[in-house]
C-alpha cells in the first residue's frame, strides 16, 4: 500500500508541475496513511464532466480527477493537499446536480464521490433498541434513489424524509437540507441523520454525531462542504407504505390557499394523527394548467375537467397533498382523506386523485425528467432561485413577485410553494432559516431554451430582481442552495452570531480554506511565504 501512497505523490506532483506549480514530492511522502484502489485521471472526459453541472451556466475545469474506493482514499487525498505548501484545493462532487458551480473547482482536484457508477458494498438495515427503530449506513456517493431501492428490498424500509428528486448523493442533500413535502413531519433530511464519517480539510476522518464531535456533525449538516467531505451517513428508516394517494386541488385566492397549507402542517402537532403525509403546492398561469411540466399527474385513466375555470384568467395555486396507506389501512382511505379535504377552501369541482405504488410517487420527477430527456430539454441552464420566506410576508411576496414581477406568467417550469415548521429544523446545524416558526419554501425551477442565451439572460435578470425586490422590501427571505457572490453577502445570509459560529468552525475544520471553494464562502488564505 505504501507503494500506492508514493503514486498518488508522484502523480499529483507531475500535474501541478505541469501548470507551473513545482511542488516538493517530499512534503507529501511525510504523509502516512493508504490511499487503497483510489484513482486520480486527467482524463479529458472525466475533467469534462467534473467541470460542469446541472446549473450549465458555469464552468471549471479541474486539474484532475480523484475515484476513491472508500473513505479512505479521500482521507488520504485531502491529506496530500493540507500538507503541501502549495494552493491544492479540493471539491466532493456527487451527481453533478450544482446548479452555479458549488462542486467545481478550477485547477484542483474533483472527488468523484459516485464510484463510477459501480456499486458500493452496502449495509444492511439495523434496528437500535435505543434509538426506537431502524437505520441503514450509506456511502455519501449513494443516489437516494439506491438507497430507497435497498432499504425496502430488506425489510420493506425506507428513509422518512426526502427530496422530490431522488437521482442526488446522500452527501450532496445533507451538505444543503435535503426537504420535499414531508419536511413540514419528520423534518429536512438534515434531522433525519444519527451519525456522520466526515473527511474534514486537514484529512482527519472523524465519526460525528450529537453525542459525539458534535460541532462538526451539526457544522457539516447544510454546511454546504465547508467543513469536511461526508463519506457515511447513518439515516433514519420507518416501514414503508405500499401506496399513495395523490391529490391535487387548485385556488384562485393566495390568502385561502396559504392559509389552508398552514392549517395542514399544523395537524402535524394538533391533528390527534389525522394527516396527511405530504404538503407541497405550486404556483401556475390558469391557461398553462395543462402543459406545465407536472401534468403528467393528469392520465387518460382520470381526465381533467376544469369548466368551473373557464373565465379564469392569471394566477392559480395548486395545493398538492399526500395520504399513504397498505393493505390495512385501505379500506378506510377514502373515508380519512374526505375528512381532511372537508375543512379546506378549494375552488369547487378541482380536486384531482391519483392512486400509485409509494416507490413510484417518491420517484415522481424523474418520470418527468425522462420525458424531457427525450425532448432535449434536460441538458439545457437552469438558472434555479429557491428562497426561504417567512410566513409573515409571503402575502407581500405573491403580490410583488407572482402577480408582479413575474405578471402572472409561470412559463418557463415549476414555481413550488409549500410550507414548514422550524421546529423540526435543528438549529445546531449550519443551514440558514427566517426567524419565524413557519416559513415557505419557493422555489423557481426553470429552464432556458437550448440554444437561445438570450433565454438565460432574461431568466437571470428576473431572478436578479426578485432578491432585490425582497431586500427593498425587508422581506427577510434566505437563500436554499445559496448562490451569493461576495463574503459580505455571505455574511449577511447567516447573520452575524451564525456567521461568527460557522467562520470558527471553518478555521478549527478547514484551516487552509481547501474545500468547496465553488461556493465561493471563504477566499483561500495567502499562499505561503516560499510559494
Amino acid at each position: 500500500m505504501a507503494r500506492c501512497l508514493v503514486f498518488i505523490v508522484f502523480q499529483i506532483y507531475c500535474l501541478i508541475s505541469t501548470v507551473g506549480l513545482p511542488l516538493e514530492p517530499a512534503e507529501l511522502l511525510q504523509l502516512g496513511g493508504d490511499v487503497g484502489g483510489g484513482r486520480l485521471s486527467t482524463d479529458p472526459a472525466d475533467v469534462l464532466e467534473a467541470s460542469r453541472d446541472f446549473g450549465g451556466f458555469t464552468r471549471g475545469e479541474p486539474l484532475a480527477v480523484y475515484h476513491p474506493s472508500g473513505a479512505g482514499d479521500v482521507a488520504a487525498l485531502v491529506r496530500a493537499a493540507y500538507g503541501s505548501a502549495r494552493d491544492i484545493r479540493v471539491s466532493a462532487r456527487g451527481h453533478g446536480h450544482s446548479i452555479s458551480g458549488q462542486a467545481q473547482v478550477a485547477g484542483g482536484v474533483v472527488v468523484d464521490m459516485s464510484r463510477g457508477g459501480k456499486a458500493p458494498s452496502r449495509a444492511l438495515p439495523v434496528y437500535s433498541p435505543e434509538l426506537g427503530g431502524h437505520y441503514v449506513d450509506v456511502w455519501g456517493g449513494e443516489l437516494w434513489i439506491d438507497v430507497l431501492n435497498w432499504t425496502l428490498s430488506h425489510g420493506g424500509l425506507a428513509p422518512r424524509s426526502w427530496t422530490d428528486y431522488l437521482y442526488l448523493s446522500v452527501g450532496g442533500t445533507l451538505s444543503n437540507a435535503g426537504i420535499s413535502g414531508q419536511a413540514f413531519h419528520h423534518g429536512p433530511q438534515i434531522s433525519n441523520v444519527y451519525e456522520l464519517d466526515v473527511v474534514t480539510g486537514k484529512g482527519e476522518a472523524v465519526t460525528c454525531s450529537e453525542a459525539k464531535n458534535p460541532e462538526l456533525f451539526f457544522g457539516a449538516l447544510g454546511g454546504l462542504g465547508q467543513l469536511g467531505i461526508i463519506t457515511r451517513a447513518r439515516i433514519a428508516l420507518e416501514p414503508a407504505p405500499r401506496k399513495v394517494r395523490w391529490i391535487r386541488a387548485l385556488y384562485s385566492n393566495f390568502t385561502e390557499f396559504t392559509a389552508d397549507q398552514e392549517r395542514l402542517i399544523s395537524q402535524s402537532q394538533h391533528g390527534g394523527g389525522r394527516r396527511f403525509d405530504y404538503v407541497e403546492g405550486f404556483v401556475v398561469a390558469a391557461e398553462g394548467l395543462i402543459n406545465n411540466w407536472r401534468s403528467s399527474f393528469f392520465s387518460p385513466q382520470n381526465p381533467v375537467k376544469l369548466s368551473s375555470l373557464k373565465h379564469h384568467t392569471g394566477v392559480l395555486y395548486c395545493l398538492e397533498v399526500t395520504k399513504n396507506y397498505d393493505d390495512s389501512t385501505a379500506a378506510t382511505v377514502d373515508q380519512e382523506v374526505d375528512a381532511l379535504l372537508g375543512d379546506l377552501n378549494f375552488l369547487p369541482g378541482t380536486v384531482f386523485t391519483t392512486d400509485l405504488a409509494y416507490v413510484d410517487f417518491l420517484d415522481r420527477v424523474h418520470t418527468a425528467e425522462l420525458k424531457l430527456r427525450g425532448k432535449g430539454m434536460w441538458e439545457v441552464p437552469h438558472p434555479w432561485l429557491n428562497l426561504f420566506v417567512p410566513a409573515s410576508r409571503i402575502a407581500d411576496f405573491d403580490r410583488g413577485v407572482f402577480r408582479g414581477i413575474l405578471g402572472s406568467r409561470t412559463s418557463g417550469g415549476p414555481i413550488l410553494i409549500y410550507p414548514m415548521n422550524k421546529h423540526k429544523w435543528d438549529p445546531r446545524s449550519s443551514v440558514v432559516t427566517p426567524d419565524e416558526e413557519v416559513f415557505y419554501l419557493v422555489a423557481f425551477l426553470r429552464s432556458a431554451l437550448p440554444g437561445a442565451p438570450q433565454s438565460l439572460e432574461a431568466l437571470a435578470r428576473q431572478n436578479r430582481e426578485i432578491l432585490d425586490f425582497c431586500a427593498e422590501a425587508g422581506i427577510g427571505a434566505r437563500q436554499y442552495l445559496p448562490n451569493h457572490k461576495s463574503q459580505p453577502e455571505w455574511e449577511a445570509h447567516f447573520g452575524e452570531e451564525r456567521w461568527a459560529r460557522f467562520a470558527g468552525l471553518k478555521a478549527q475544520f478547514d484551516p487552509r480554506a481547501m474545500l468547496a471553494t465553488g461556493q465561493g464562502i471563504f477566499p483561500p488564505p495567502a499562499l505561503l511565504s516560499d510559494f
